[in-house]
């Protein structure tokens, strides 16, 4: 297997190993959870979880955080603490938004795959874990470790039964036939509530492995507009919800009567997968299975993983 491939299959040793921080205390303060890419994605889902298990949280971009604060926060809002998600701890925006954070006396929890880094010392609680040694440009282990670092502080139960069941499902993904959806070009992955970042999330991996056409949207936001492009080219990911499924699979129905060939994680599809995690743990569970699609796919198409285009490891930033 390449580098990549191995990043996806053996990270849930690390997820087992990893330590997961303990579950947030105060829940009278604002969060504000921020990141890049990626980590952006990330950030969305966490904030979800957080404001669902009783907290108040809002996801920004760590960027959008430094220079425009109030855009995404009243300054009525005066206990607020920042939540920072950097695989490398160095990406420069997040660096910057952690210290911009702590200038204005706000908190700062720090998580990050690179112990020691820029982000850890500008954090006030660093949170660090050792991700898989292979994890090249694309974020693989470690996008998992901080999201469920996230969760974990959002009070999610993060054990080895959590591990061992997204192992499956990326099992199960794997089994599926390529042809089933390698000529497809136009790509859409549905998600709400605390899944509507790891919809994102999907739909970042296979577009940076690909150089693939993808979307990301809330189910029922797809019918108003976005679904104009829905041909016998599209292929739509839905990222099943307990509590909405029902719903899900109505979508599901009036898009495959539109010609998309339909994966559905957790629910039906043309190709229809089970996940065992209930309720904002599903993410969890099917993001490496997420991965793994936006792999299998660029191999089908011969592109290399290990080297995206344009992309680099790290974003840092000239002064």
């Amino acid at each position: 297997m390449n580098p990549t491939l191995n990043s996806i299959f053996e990270q849930f040793d690390f997820w087992k190993k990893a330590s997961m921080p303990a579950k947030l205390t105060d829940n009278t303060s604002t969060y504000v959870v921020v990141g890049c890419g990626t980590s952006y994605n990330l950030a969305l889902s966490v904030a979800a979880a957080l404001n669902a298990q009783g907290f108040i949280a809002i996801g920004v971009p760590a960027g959008e955080w430094i220079i425009r604060p109030n855009a995404y926060l009243s300054e009525n809002v005066k206990t607020v603490k920042v939540i920072a998600l950097s695989r490398s701890g160095e990406t420069t925006e997040t660096v910057q938004a952690a210290k911009a954070s702590q200038a204005r006396g706000q908190e700062v929890i720090g998580i990050t795959c690179e112990p020691g880094s820029s982000l850890s010392a500008a954090s006030d609680i660093p949170v660090e874990f050792a991700s898989h040694p292979q994890e090249g440009i694309v974020m693989t282990c470690s996008a998992s470790l901080m999201l469920l670092a996230g969760y974990a502080l959002a009070g999610l139960s993060i054990n080895d039964e959590l591990a061992n069941r997204a192992e499956k499902l990326v099992a199960a993904l794997d089994a599926i036939d390529i042809a089933d959806y390698s000529q497809r070009s136009h790509f859409v992955f549905l998600g709400g509530g605390t899944n509507y970042g790891v919809a994102l999330e999907g739909a970042l991996k296979l577009q940076e492995m690909a150089i693939c056409y993808t979307q990301a949207f809330h189910p029922g936001e797809y019918r108003h507009g976005p679904v104009s492009l829905v041909d016998e080219r599209t292929a739509i990911v839905m990222l099943y919800h307990s509590e909405t499924a029902a719903d899900e699979a109505i979508l599901v129905k009036e898009l495959q009567a539109k010609g998309a060939w339909v994966l559905g994680l957790g629910g039906a599809g043309d190709v229809q997968l089970n996940v065992d995690s209930e309720g904002d743990l599903s993410g969890a569970e099917i993001l490496p299975a997420l991965q793994l699609l936006g792999e299998r796919y660029a191999l089908s198409h011969g592109i290399d993983t290990t080297a995206p285009r344009h992309l680099t490891k790290v974003v840092m930033l000239e002064d």
